[in-house]
């Protein structure tokens, strides 16, 4: 089968058809411009033994007492190992032109070496699908869940997983390679790093700061090292990785010691994978900031060649930005929440660097709602990284958890997560009227799923996801969606927001219908 990726002379304007459902004061989207959703593969796959895959370390992390709110895993989640076929055509329905997901490293392969053929059988399935409903897959190789079998070996802070990670993706390059054009090595290797090896908050659990500096350059020598095999092998591939950012703001702009916080914080979440990646080394802050931790120690001879290897896209993961005191404040944030560990600040070293509410809207997760902090980071990224050597930005994740309350029908009228959505697209328009050539932008998250350390208690997606029925219903904010698609008109924020009904060419199945699937049972509670 051939592969097609959604590019810009693929991209349609909306038909005479579609002219009733444009709103006032709406936003023509540019030409090229592509919409989709994201996901990850142990947030909703589900199958944790299934067809030869093992466990992985959120396997391991999620059945540890006190890891994950109320005891939660991911054994089943969103049960889309079995229900992919009618994900997907719920996917159509809503008119995503591109879908962004993970491969399962503990799936494909299981020990860390082997190649399972069983879960290679499932991605291709899934892409082939995806193909046929005319959706461009984009694949991301890491999101998270290392083998079990490789932590047990030391995982990220161990210099051999690099050599591991090029064989895994060569696999599924193998397999996938004639059918996937864009591949992204990494998601967010500040949380694999940092959350997972310095604040415990995630797997593996680990609380050392050394670690996470560790984990942190192994994990772009991993993908430094892969960029160049894939290339190897495809030079027409387009190859990148996604990052997830902050927009760190001084408190008080005229006190030294707020000003000093955001740095430190601007260093060791966005610079200390920007610069070796686009610069070819560390910044000269960052090391001073964190010296005797050890990260020197990791750094051989020709690794930040490697890590600079010239990739051809960059995904952008925003949620939201902060302003950094030097004292910590009266009232916090309370996003850190977690099944009852001790855990630690992911910044290696940054203590006093504290976050401050400014008093802004905030999702159910506590995040400050900041759609002028994406435009910021935007402008930013082009014109001190990406830009100057030609790589495409793309923001690959956004979204917001709310208190969803669903109706009889299993309808929810999310009025505040529509609006975040128009607000955040206005911003990437924003910036694209600054001169960013921004290319696209995936709503995270499709599904309603495992969200970490969250386990089931908050919601992410445009679609609702009953979990003792697995019965997956779209939500107002995927009708608003979908109108943006069809229409490729992005209404105002404050405007009209739609209700259980679309007028026009919109599938019966979304207006406000439960959409239900062809997996023969429930597969249950996913909740433990």
């Amino acid at each position: 089968m051939t592969a097609h990726l959604t590019h810009p002379d693929d991209v349609r304007g909306p038909s005479p058809m579609t002219a009733q459902l444009i709103l006032p004061g709406s936003r023509p989207l540019p030409a090229g411009f592509v919409l989709g959703a994201a996901t990850a593969a142990y947030q909703i796959e589900g199958a944790r033994h299934e067809d030869g895959r093992r466990d992985s370390i959120w396997d391991t992390f999620s059945h540890t007492p006190g890891a994950v709110v109320d005891g939660d895993t991911g054994d089943v989640a969103c049960d889309h190992y079995h229900r992919y076929a009618a994900d997907v055509a719920l996917m159509r329905s809503l008119g995503l032109q591109t879908y962004r997901f993970s491969t399962s490293w503990a799936r494909v392969c299981p020990d860390g070496g082997a190649i399972n053929t069983a879960g290679l059988d499932f991605y291709e399935r899934l892409v082939d699908s995806l193909l046929d409903a005319g959706i461009a897959p984009w694949l991301t190789l890491y999101h998270w869940d290392l083998p079990q079998v490789l932590e047990d070996g030391g995982g990220w802070t161990e210099r051999s997983t690099t050599d591991r990670f090029v064989d895994y993706a060569l696999a599924v390059h193998e397999r996938l390679g004639d059918r996937v054009r864009t591949w992204t090595t990494l998601n967010e290797p500040f949380c694999s790093a940092f959350l997972g090896y310095t604040a415990g908050m995630h797997a593996p659990g680990r609380t050392s700061p050394a670690d996470g500096l560790a984990a942190a350059h192994h994990l772009m020598l991993a993908h430094g090292k892969a960029v160049q095999a894939l290339r190897d092998r495809d030079p027409s591939l387009e190859l990148g990785l996604t990052l997830n950012f902050t927009v760190a703001d001084p408190l008080d702009p005229n006190d030294p010691r707020d000003v000093d916080g955001a740095r430190r914080v601007d260093a060791q979440m966005n610079r200390v994978f920007l610069d070796p990646i686009f610069r070819g080394s560390y910044p000269a802050d960052l090391l001073e900031d964190v010296r005797g931790l050890g990260l020197e120690d990791h750094v051989q001879d020709g690794d930040l060649e490697v890590i600079s290897t010239p990739i051809d896209v960059l995904g952008v993961n925003y949620y939201n930005g902060e302003a950094i005191g030097h004292e910590a404040p009266t009232a916090t944030l309370a996003d850190s929440l977690n099944g009852g560990r001790e855990t630690r600040s992911p910044l290696p070293a940054a203590d006093d660097a504290h976050r401050h509410p400014r008093g802004l809207p905030v999702t159910d997760m506590d995040w400050e709602i900041q759609p002028d902090g994406l435009r910021r980071l935007l402008v930013r990224l082009h014109e001190e990284y990406a830009g100057p050597v030609g790589v495409a930005l793309h923001v690959t994740e956004n979204g917001a958890a709310f208190d969803d309350v669903a109706d009889e029908r299993g309808f929810v009228q999310d009025r505040d997560r529509t609006a975040y959505v128009r607000a955040h697209l206005g911003a990437i328009l924003d910036a694209i009227d600054q001169g960013v050539p921004v290319r696209g932008y995936f709503y995270w998250s499709l599904l309603d799923n495992f969200e970490w350390a969250w386990g089931y208690a908050k919601r992410f997606g445009i679609v609702r996801v009953d979990y003792d029925t697995q019965v997956r219903t779209p939500k107002a904010s995927a009708l608003d969606y979908a109108r943006i698609i069809a229409t490729r008109q992005l209404p105002p924020p404050d405007g009209v927001l739609i209700g259980t009904e679309l007028p026009g060419e919109l599938p019966g199945e979304l207006h406000g219908e439960t959409h239900d699937d062809t997996h023969d049972e429930p597969s249950g509670d996913t909740r433990t």
